[in-house]
């Protein structure tokens, strides 16, 4: 029988530094430093496989899941590290790739790291392409920034009521400056915001005929029935957390999404701060985004009820519930004198769960 070898690796865009431990003792068997290349990765890890049963890991970073894909794909165990969770010394000062490699090793073998959750190729590209959404948006934003900063430059302003409404747009198109190049700059400008609500417009065009693809359309249908939560909300939910069973309870997932309060107790005198935030952010800003519904009145107008009809009953009972649930909390901690902030994340928070017990359903 083999014996089991715990194999730390620090990966970089050129080359991957390996620190390989066995069952017991202080210093590697085994360190290399190997290009990343996958011949020559797999290459190593096949001749190493030969005398020791292999478990890898590295940290979670820029280079994403290939080296996992890699090594699984010779039948090597291989985990993907949570880098904020990875135990730190306050007095080492060092940091190598050396050092790191080994710490890794030395981690595993003791079993003091947490993995990710790997999605499969095709969930990946998902997510890719809901997050493009996220990032095309940011650009529409900023090409928004750049208009508004030139008028205030020229000292132009916009007084006649809200920003980006249909008639402040008339009236940015109605400028003309005597400058010619003032002319081209701030044409220029209004050509790009163009592009980029196109290129928007198209994605959500995309992304909303996705969610009522047959892969989606049964997920998508029991978020939707939630206040705040549309299909674009629901694609991102659903194509960042992949797999909800893997969260036996709602509480774990709110952990995941970083909603649960930070706790630092001792000497039985229990103190809680703010959110841990160390969890997916992106989720987080799409929840937090959606309880801000939740200080409306509930009622259950023709939209919810068109929402809910072909849902099963308890499906349609969960709904209910997060209506008055979530409303009710929002305007508890309104009364009692929170800030509008710290409610909204409260009220995700629950959100969240009601999500899981949705996706549980599925």
């Amino acid at each position: 029988m083999k014996s089991v070898a715990y194999a730390g690796n620090d990966v970089h865009q050129g080359n991957i530094v390996i620190s390989v431990y066995g069952k017991e003792g202080r210093d590697p068997i085994s360190e290399k430093t190997i290009i990343n290349d996958k011949g020559r990765v797999q290459k190593y890890y096949k001749k190493l496989s030969r005398t020791y049963e292999v478990k890898a890991c590295y940290e979670a970073s820029g280079s994403g899941y290939v080296f996992y894909r890699w090594l699984k794909e010779i039948g090597v165990e291989c985990e993907v590290i949570a880098p904020s969770l990875i135990p730190e010394r306050k007095g080492d000062r060092i940091k190598t790739d050396k050092r790191d490699a080994r710490k890794l090793g030395r981690l595993h073998r003791a079993g003091e790291l947490v993995s990710v959750y790997v999605p499969e190729e095709k969930d990946e590209a998902m997510r890719d392409f809901v997050r493009l959404r996220e990032q095309v948006s940011k650009e529409v934003k900023m090409s928004k920034q750049y208009i508004l900063k030139f008028l205030q430059r020229r000292g132009i302003t916009y007084r006649e009521g809200t920003n980006w409404t249909k008639k402040h747009k008339l009236f940015l198109k109605r400028q003309q400056f005597t400058d010619k190049y003032d002319e081209k700059v701030y044409g220029k400008y209004l050509m790009l915001l163009e592009f980029k609500e196109a290129e928007l417009k198209e994605i959500d065009g995309e992304i909303y005929e996705i969610a009522h693809g047959e892969e989606y359309r049964e997920r998508v249908e029991k978020l939707t029935i939630l206040r705040g939560v549309r299909e674009l909300t629901a694609m991102g939910v659903i194509t960042e957390t992949v797999d909800f069973k893997r969260f036996g309870k709602a509480r774990e997932y709110m952990s995941y999404l970083g909603l649960v309060p930070s706790e630092s107790s001792s000497g039985g005198v229990e103190r809680r701060g703010r959110l841990t935030r160390a969890g997916n952010k992106r989720i987080r800003r799409l929840l937090i985004e959606s309880a801000w519904h939740s200080r409306h009145r509930v009622g259950i107008n023709d939209d919810f009820k068109k929402r809910i009809a072909g849902q099963k009953d308890e499906v349609k009972q969960i709904a209910i519930k997060a209506q008055k649930r979530l409303h009710s909390k929002y305007w508890r901690m309104i009364e009692k004198g929170k800030c509008k902030q710290k409610t909204c994340a409260a009220v995700a928070r629950e959100l969240s769960g009601f999500i899981w017990s949705l996706m549980r359903t599925a």
